[in-house]
């Protein structure tokens, strides 16, 4: 792989492989290979940032960040980044990692749909969306170099109708608890399948509320 790409390979631990194979047997191809990318995505700008960061525990983050959207680790009730969070919290736990990077990627997972806050945090938070954001939303796209996006992508490719298919399977983690993508961007995805959807308003609860005034 090109050099840049060799500067942030994935961590040569027990931990990080444990991870790959969690996640290799648990999502489908486009799941995983999204994920993997969005690591080296995530590690990339933390290079072009001047960042220090916890390469370890980023992978895990990244890589645990869409395992809610599976059947096995999906609740009837929460958010799916909830429930990727929760399930990375389990296999961290399991591995003795202390509470507080536990917390960190922990955090991490539950807000990479929440753009505008995980920037001004910890690196391995602010890094798993700056991921999420170039591998789904070309966000930042030019400021990696051709080659280190022709690396990444060697290594994990794109499927041929990636927009769609991951659009799609967002749309399948979570058709069935519509309530959960109140105040996140996943309200877009029921409403482009299902245009007759009505997501919760935020005015209409207020006004609709208990208080006379």
């Amino acid at each position: 792989m090109h050099s840049m790409i060799k500067k942030i390979a994935v961590p040569d631990s027990q931990l990080a492989r444990a991870a790959t194979e969690f996640v290799r047997d648990t999502e489908n191809d486009l799941l995983f290979h999204h994920s993997s990318r969005v690591y080296y995505w995530g590690a990339l700008a933390g290079e072009h940032r001047g960042l220090k960061v916890d390469k370890e525990l980023l992978y895990v983050g990244c890589m645990f960040h869409d395992v809610g959207l599976t059947h096995e680790h999906c609740s009837c009730d929460k958010r799916f980044e909830v429930d990727g969070a929760n399930a990375a919290r389990d296999f961290l736990r399991s591995y003795g990692v202390n509470e507080q990077d536990i917390t960190t990627v922990w955090t991490a997972i539950a807000l990479h749909t929440t753009p505008g806050i995980p920037e001004f945090m910890a690196p391995e938070i602010a890094l798993l969306t700056a991921g999420v954001e170039m591998d789904v939303l070309g966000m930042g796209y030019e400021t990696f170099s051709e080659s280190d996006r022709e690396a990444v992508t060697a290594e994990h490719p794109r499927s041929a109708n990636f927009k769609e298919d991951i659009i799609s399977a967002f749309y399948n983690g979570i058709k069935h608890k519509p309530q959960t993508t109140f105040g996140n961007v996943k309200a877009d995805v029921i409403k482009d399948k299902e245009r007759d959807f009505q997501p919760l308003n935020f005015c209409s609860i207020i006004r609709n509320s208990a208080w006379k005034g």
